[in-house]
Formats: structure tokens, C-alpha cells, sequence
């Protein structure tokens, strides 16, 4: 029989993790699950305005809210965009894997939530945000030609210093995906700024994301607003649409459009800001095309899709954004933005290799005078090409041309955006000298330094290239220097190592960071690593040493006890070489002594003689720790 007891009051909310940005600030909290299925509303930790749910299982998750004049909303669903994430893959993607991540709700000024678990939902998190509103005057706005007047990311208060990764770009831009952020539609003008700022700021400390997912935002009011930073007329990769990031921008309007219209004021922004987006990519928006799925649970990794050049979320995942309403003026938006902004030059294409005929081919949605530029890397016009119609057509016979990098550009009148483009190669360029630094590595990802000897410690390593000068520092989530190991330390290349115990420091989420800079050349390389601190369980120990589960009351059960400082989710298992034996046990437990009962028993029968490991695995606030102690059986 498998016992276990326990020490401690069985549920109640545990903080998890805070932090602020700019004004805004975000606070986590473990919200208990099991027995009772719903909740009659738990006391937020702090006043918050927008709210999100993360959780494990394959369940379903409702809720609602209580606003500080008294008030309790609707019930609503957690995440009706159930892939408004990341690319499959990418580096953003892994810093919450295995959870299922609920988009935020702008709610107002609140102070409870209630929430309700339908089927298996094993752990649970809300994410309470709160977005101070400015003072009702007029946003800074700028706007690039053609473009409509952009809210940009310092006017709405974007807080760049919380950013976890450069931006990346696509090489091109396909099409347009048009989302909602299902939230409230009841705000005011004034708040908008507040939404989107507390969006970013649940998207990267909540979700683990580089930043805001989405490219552009569209309020009730018409307002845009630039989403994710790298340059609104540059092909940014998002996180808005999982498997089809790459290659398109994604368009999101504040509210939710199930039943309701947009307004007036943003079907019009939404129109301006489409036209010129995918003026500036040269794409027709009546157009349509076939596109391959980086993956998602709709469509398998490299599955063909049928897309229209402006599409709805929904059009590339199991999702109901952008909501019935809206979803169904996407053909009608789409007349809209083809006819706003004409004339315009669409497909822009080069075929071919400088040495041999070069075609270079285009549309016009409008019969113009037209004329294909060739200049060298001097910037010397080496070939011409003109012609009239809707199609541009021009060959150029480069036999003679030597090799080299060459400029395009495609020309149809003051009143039309050109296109430009390179064509051949340069001469190749010297092999870049090898970084300084090479090869960290950071294990375990998560430590819990409570002196047991069990992941007490990091184990680091790199390679050094050249003799140089390292330096080796701890960042906590701001990027601020919390702890250096060593300042301008000299080094000689070779492989090098250390261990780092992480002392001070308390439980949290951290970068290590090393330096080095070459004697030789000047030559500077900077190498980051995440790593985590968690002390969530601590003085793992067993009953006895060797145990005897021979059934004459002596030793026939091993107990294996530690405590837990939170309400977290445990499984304790025994493994023998690494391999597991049994599952001991699996599920909540709270915080305080726990005390884990084995008989010895296996799905094969009892255990045999040997010597075994009891394994703690504790998926803790900042990741999974894992403790182990030796053991012998005995019959």
C-alpha cells in the first residue's frame, strides 16, 4: 500500500513571481486545483486591470472578475486563441513549454477572480497585471509615406529594457493575419495605451516571450499602434499566429468581435494600415496563396495552406479569432485596402544569373509607363529596360557583364512605390576570425543551493580562442548586474570550467554572462545563458538507508520526506541506474513536511534486491528541480 501524509494546510495561494515595468507591473500566483471545481473568488495579491491564465492539462479553464466598485463580470473562456503563439521551434517558444497559455483580458480596475476547471487541469496560474492609464491627451504619432499616423513605441510607453532577444526578420512578407484580442470592448480612448502596454508586458514576463506578439494594434478608436519592435515597414517575425509567423504581419483589434462590429473608425485604420503594408511588400490584396506550415496542431509542419493575402487567424488554426463579426468583413476589407492608395506595383520578381538572360517580371493594377533599372556596385547604370502596360516584362542579356552584386529597381511613376532588389554575388569575403568565446553551457538549468548536495551548484563551461582578458557576471530578469564571479580574469585558450553555487541570490530567473576580450586584436565576445534558482524543496531524506519490504514488520516501507516551501506539483518516483522502477506518487501537495511512503512494490511485482534512488521531481515557479537520494533493498 502507498501512503502519504502531510504537514501543512492543504490549498492556498502562494506567490510565484513579480515584476514592474515603466508603471506597469505583473504579480503570478499558483491558484489551486482539484477537489472543488470552482471557486467563489479568491482575493487578487494586488489591484490589476488586465488579467491572463497559464495551465497544465488538457482541460478547460473560465473565469471571471470582480471590479473594485463591486462588481462581477460575465463568465468567459480562457483562451479563445489557443495559437496566438510563437513559432514551433524557435527560441521563444521554449521558455513556457508544457503549458497552455491564455490570452490577457483587459478587465479594468479589479480586485478578484473566479474561476471554474472543466476535465484535466493538473496546475493553474494567473497572471495579474496592472497597466496605470495616462492622462487623456493626444498620442505622439508618426507616419512613413503612405502610411496612416502610427502610435509608435516610445509615445505608448513600450518598455524596451524587459525585451529578452533582438527582433528577427523574414525575408519577405506574404500576407497579413487579422486578429482580436478578446478582451473588453468597454474602453476608453485614454486606456488604450495602458492595454497594449500591459499586453507586452504579459506577453514577455508571462508567456516568456521576446516581445509583444503581435505587429500592429488597432483600437475602437482607430488608433495604431506599432506592436513588436525591428521597424513597422520591416518584415518582423511575430508571435501571433503559431506555424505562419514567418512571413507575415499580424494585425490584432483591441476588443472582441464575436458578436460585435468594429467600428467605424477602426474598419477605416485597419483599411489605411493594410494598404500601405502590403503596398510597401508589393502584395495584391485580392491575391491569394499557398503557404507551408511551420506546425501547429491544425496543420502538421510543411502542410500546403490556402491563404488569402489578408486572412483571418482562424484561416491558420483551431481559433474563433478574429471573431465571427469581423471574420466575416474580411472579404469586404480586403476590396477596401485593394482600392485605397492606387496606383501600385505587385509581385515584383527576378529570375536568372548574371552571366545569362535575367528576367525580370511585375503587375501593375493600373496601365503606366514602366522602367527596370540595372546599376552596378559604383552605382554606374549598367542596363535599361522600359515599356507600358499592366505587365512588366524585361529581359536583360548580362553576358558581358562581369560577376558582381548588382542592383534592381522597378519603376512605374512618381504616383507608385518602386521595388529594388539585389542580384548576383560579391567576391567572397574573407572567413571572419573565431569568437573569442565559444561553447557555454550552464547545467542544471535549475538549481536549488539549500547545502542537501543535490543540484547544489552550476556546472560552467566555454572555450577560449585566443589568450583574453573574461569577465564573468549574474543578471537578474531587469539585466541588472546582481553578482560578479571574476572581473578581467586572463585566460589562455583552451577549455575552461567552474562552479558557481549561486549564494545570496534568491529564488528567481537569471542570466550568467561571459566576456572575454582578445590581447592580440581587441577582438570582444559576449556569451548569455538562463539559468534558475529554486529552493522550492529542501531537506530531502530518507527513513533509513536500506529498507526490507519482506512483510515482517521491520523496514517494510521506505519513507522519503522534504518540504516544500509553495503548493507546487510533485512526482516521486524510484530509479535504478537511471532507469525508471516505480511512480511512487504524482499530484499536488502544499506547503510544508511531506512525508512519501514505498512499499517496494513495482507494476512487476515487489522490487529486487539492490541499490535503488528516491527521485523528487518538483516542477517549481522557475522550472523542474530534480533531488535524488541513495538507497539499498533488501528481502
Amino acid at each position: 500500500m502507498r501512503l502519504f501524509c502531510v504537514a501543512a494546510a492543504l490549498f492556498f495561494v502562494v506567490p510565484a513571481a513579480a515584476w514592474a515595468s515603466g508603471g506597469a507591473t505583473i504579480v503570478s500566483r499558483d491558484l489551486p486545483v482539484g477537489g472543488a471545481r470552482t471557486t467563489a473568488g479568491a482575493a487578487a495579491p494586488t489591484v490589476f486591470d488586465l488579467v491572463g491564465f497559464h495551465w497544465q492539462g488538457s482541460g478547460r479553464v473560465l473565469f471571471r472578475t470582480h471590479t473594485v466598485s463591486g462588481r462581477w463580470s460575465s463568465w468567459r473562456p480562457v483562451a479563445p486563441e489557443a495559437e496566438d503563439l510563437p513559432d514551433p521551434g524557435s527560441a521563444e517558444s521554449k521558455k513556457r513549454a508544457g503549458w497552455r497559455l491564455g490570452s490577457p483580458y483587459w478587465v479594468g480596475a479589479s480586485d478578484r477572480v473566479a474561476y471554474r476547471t472543466i476535465g484535466d487541469v493538473r496546475r493553474l496560474q494567473a497572471w495579474y497585471v496592472w497597466s496605470p492609464v495616462g492622462k487623456a491627451t493626444p498620442l505622439r504619432t508618426t507616419a512613413m509615406a503612405g502610411s496612416p499616423q502610427i502610435v509608435m513605441r516610445p509615445a505608448w510607453g513600450a518598455d524596451e529594457e524587459i525585451l529578452r532577444a533582438r527582433p528577427r526578420f523574414a525575408p519577405s512578407l506574404a500576407f497579413a493575419v487579422v486578429h482580436h484580442t478578446a478582451g473588453s470592448n468597454s474602453y476608453t480612448r485614454s486606456q488604450s495605451a495602458a492595454i497594449v502596454r500591459g499586453i507586452e508586458l504579459y506577453h514577455v514576463q508571462g508567456n516568456g516571450w521576446n516581445d509583444i506578439g503581435y505587429n500592429f494594434l488597432v483600437d475602437k478608436y482607430g488608433q495604431v499602434f506599432e506592436g513588436r519592435g525591428g521597424g513597422i515597414d520591416r518584415n518582423v517575425i511575430g508571435a501571433h499566429a503559431e506555424g505562419f509567423n514567418t512571413g507575415s504581419t499580424g494585425v490584432a483589434v483591441i476588443g472582441n468581435y464575436s458578436s460585435t462590429n468594429i467600428s467605424s473608425a477602426a474598419y477605416a485604420s485597419l483599411v489605411s494600415l493594410l494598404a500601405w503594408r502590403l503596398d510597401v511588400a508589393h502584395i495584391d490584396p485580392l491575391s491569394t496563396i499557398t503557404w507551408k506550415s511551420g506546425g501547429n496542431p491544425k496543420y502538421p509542419a510543411g502542410k500546403a495552406v490556402s491563404l488569402r493575402a489578408i486572412s483571418g487567424h482562424r484561416d491558420t488554426g483551431f481559433t474563433t479569432c478574429p471573431g465571427a463579426a469581423l471574420y466575416a468583413r474580411l472579404p469586404d476589407l480586403a476590396k477596401a485596402v485593394a482600392a485605397t492608395g492606387l496606383p501600385k506595383l505587385y509581385s515584383p520578381a527576378v529570375t536568372g544569373v548574371v552571366g545569362g538572360a535575367v528576367h525580370f517580371n511585375g503587375r501593375l493594377s493600373a496601365s503606366a509607363a514602366w522602367t527596370v533599372t540595372v546599376q552596378n556596385a559604383s552605382g554606374a547604370v549598367v542596363a535599361r529596360g522600359k515599356g507600358t502596360g499592366t505587365a512588366v516584362s524585361w529581359t536583360w542579356s548580362s553576358a558581358a557583364a562581369p560577376p558582381g552584386r548588382y542592383t534592381w529597381t522597378i519603376e512605374a511613376g512618381s504616383d507608385t512605390r518602386p521595388a529594388t532588389g539585389t542580384i548576383g554575388k560579391s567576391g567572397p569575403a574573407p572567413p571572419p576570425p573565431l569568437p573569442v568565446l565559444a561553447g557555454l553551457t550552464v547545467t542544471p538549468p535549475v538549481i536549488s543551493p539549500d547545502g542537501d548536495g543535490i543540484a547544489d551548484a552550476l556546472a560552467i563551461s566555454y572555450s577560449v580562442s585566443a589568450r583574453a582578458s573574461v569577465t564573468a557576471t549574474v543578471k537578474d530578469f531587469t539585466g541588472a548586474v546582481v553578482a560578479t564571479l571574476f572581473s578581467s580574469q586572463t585566460q589562455s585558450a583552451r577549455k575552461q570550467s567552474f562552479s558557481y553555487g549561486a549564494g545570496g541570490l534568491p529564488d528567481g530567473t537569471f542570466t550568467l554572462s561571459i566576456s572575454a576580450t582578445s590581447f592580440a586584436d581587441g577582438r570582444a565576445t559576449t556569451l548569455e545563458a538562463p539559468f534558475a534558482i529554486d529552493r522550492t524543496l529542501t531537506g530531502l531524506a530518507l527513513s533509513a538507508a536500506a529498507f526490507s519490504p519482506n512483510g515482517d514488520g521491520v523496514d517494510d516501507t521506505l519513507g522519503i520526506n522534504f518540504t516544500l516551501s509553495t503548493q507546487v506539483y510533485v512526482t516521486v518516483q524510484i530509479e535504478q541506474a537511471g532507469n525508471l522502477v516505480a511512480t511512487v506518487f504524482t499530484g499536488p501537495l502544499p506547503t510544508g513536511l511531506s512525508q512519501i511512503h514505498w512499499d517496494g512494490s513495482t507494476p512487476a511485482g515487489t522490487a529486487l534486491p539492490g541499490t535503488y534512488d528516491a527521485v523528487v521531481i518538483v516542477d517549481g515557479v522557475f522550472g523542474q528541480t530534480r533531488h535524488a537520494a541513495s538507497f539499498t533493498l533488501s528481502l
